[in-house]
């Protein structure tokens, strides 16, 4: 029986070749043409199956066939600015088949993709990050942690209590500029980067869930990797945790820690309890432990489908498996199409907010749609009267380097003109200028309960989480006099504390206690 792959789509970052000639410049100029269509539907990126026929036959290339199809290919990336890199060789039926990636380089912004880790408290979550964006291994004593803590009492406790950001920088050729650097810094990774990867930490422990949720809903990551303990296992927020990102339909990987201090029997229950949890109903994961760099190629390609889930082995004090993760995480395709946001109008949910010695009032968030320059005009709001303020960008800064310039799918910080810090609310937004934005303090939405462990009616008093939101919120109609665990309903809630700026198609979480749900806005009704 002949192997086949899927065939050829006309659309995303995909393409198969049988095999390229560099004497044929007119053919030459069409595949230049064809990648770069590719490259613009993976945001920059592209892979490239040499050796594969269009319909999915895996032929492969002879030595020679090789040699002349990679020649071409350096003809072609270099008409467009980009570079290549060969991340998998597999044998074919009568010769090897070669992958390629394939990454745009010239007068371009690094690439960039954001990875939400989660995992209970004590999983590793902000030592692994230590070392990923640091490039020193741990002590075993809280030395990785302590070079990306915001707080004193996360690294006494050691245990992360807030959102934060950090940035892994990648060569073409795949080494990490953060072990290149003596410690973190920052604009020197972006600007020395063809790739970026913000990780965004997120809390493990329970008492702060509103935190966690917060980060995952406004960061709008590609990924998730889920942080487990080898010597503990899949317990505590994993469960819940692994229930957002599939929810909220997130890829998701996993990355087991401490795999140095774990007995290979206790790793060999835990890595089974792991596997069961991913193949349960609701979840319905294909585990994929990578043990090797072409399992990381196969992984990565895939996860943007979200049902592959890749299991990674790593110590933060050896180093075992780091080189897997990281070269992973370089081939880890952007899975939101910025591109196609780039024309809308200017948005962005303030996440935080600051106010700078000789700056003024400081506010940052992801630009989720349109873009904006430094003096431009944009419209800041709603305040509590929901009304909406013009504000002037002075400056912007992306990872710390100044830029005129932020597009959509970018984390930025604007400083503003003609507000005070004290009116800024974390879940405001910046608007496009020309825009007519509306206060939304009613809304009707389609609600799913996850878990109540009594029943929900009019007059219930949940926090919803939506972007950067956290509010509360009054139930104030529903079809059904009761709602338990697992029903379904279109209902109408009202904000408690002040309007809102939500639109149709929205997606948010609610909680309250024990009891938890998602909803889908799906008319704006105040």
């Amino acid at each position: 029986m002949v192997f086949r792959l899927e065939p050829e789509r006309e659309d995303g970052n995909l393409e198969y070749k049988l095999k390229l000639d560099p004497r044929n410049e007119d053919r030459l100029i069409k595949l230049a043409t064809q990648l770069n269509y590719r490259l613009n539907e993976g945001g920059g990126e592209a892979f490239y199956e040499l050796g594969i026929s269009d319909e999915g036959l895996p032929v492969g290339l002879t030595e020679e066939e090789a040699k002349r199809s990679l020649e071409a290919m350096d003809m072609i990336v270099e008409n467009l600015g980009a570079r290549y890199m060969i991340v998998r060789k597999e044998k074919g039926s009568r010769g090897y088949i070669y992958e390629l990636l394939i990454r745009r380089t010239v007068d371009t912004p690094p690439i960039q993709i954001s990875v939400a880790l989660l995992g209970n408290v004590d999983a590793g979550k902000s030592t692994l990050k230590g070392v990923l964006v640091s490039g020193i291994l741990d002590d075993g004593d809280g030395l990785a942690m302590s070079q990306v803590a915001r707080y004193l009492h996360e690294l006494k406790f050691r245990r992360s209590s807030s959102v934060s950001l950090h940035i892994l920088g990648f060569e073409m050729e795949g080494k990490t500029i953060n072990d290149e650097l003596q410690g973190y810094n920052e604009s020197e990774i972006y600007l020395r980067s063809s790739k970026v990867v913000v990780l965004v930490d997120l809390a493990g422990h329970e008492r702060y869930l509103r935190t966690t949720l917060k980060g995952v809903l406004g960061s709008m990551p590609d990924y998730a990797a889920i942080v487990v303990a080898a010597n503990a296992g899949p317990i505590g927020s994993f469960r819940e945790h692994l229930g957002i990102s599939v929810a909220l339909n997130i890829p998701s990987f996993i990355v087991m820690t401490k795999v140095d201090m774990t007995p290979p029997e206790v790793l060999a229950t835990n890595l089974r309890k792991v596997i069961e949890l991913l193949k349960l109903p609701g979840v319905n994961k294909i585990p994929f432990p990578v043990r090797s760099e072409n399992d990381c190629a196969i992984a990565a390609r895939n996860m943007p489908h979200g049902r592959i889930a890749p299991i990674f082995f790593v110590s933060n004090v050896t180093g075992e498996g780091l080189d897997l993760l990281k070269r992973f995480l370089n081939l880890l395709p952007p899975r939101l199409n910025w591109s196609e946001r780039e024309g809308q109008e200017f948005l962005t949910y303030i996440d935080d907010k600051f106010n700078v010695s000789g700056v003024g009032v400081v506010v940052s968030g992801l630009v989720e749609s349109g873009s904006i320059k430094i003096g431009q005009r944009a419209l800041l709001g709603p305040f509590d009267d929901g009304s909406f303020r013009t504000v002037k960008v002075k400056s912007i800064h992306i990872s710390r380097v100044p830029v005129e310039r932020v597009t959509a799918g970018q984390f930025a910080t604007f400083a503003i003109t003609n507000v005070e810090y004290d009116e800024i609310k974390k879940g405001m937004v910046l608007l496009d200028v020309d825009s007519k934005p509306r206060a939304v303090r009613t809304f009707k939405a389609k609600i799913r309960v996850l878990h109540h462990p009594t029943t929900i009616r009019v007059g219930y008093e949940p926090v919803i989480q939506l972007r950067t939101i956290r509010q509360p919120v009054k139930l104030v109609w529903s079809p059904k006099p009761y709602l338990r665990s697992g029903d379904k309903a279109e209902v109408v809630f009202s904000f408690r504390k002040r309007p809102e700026y939500i639109r149709v198609g929205d997606t948010f979480v609610f909680r309250e206690g024990r009891t938890k749900g998602l909803g889908k806005v799906t008319e704006i009704l105040d």
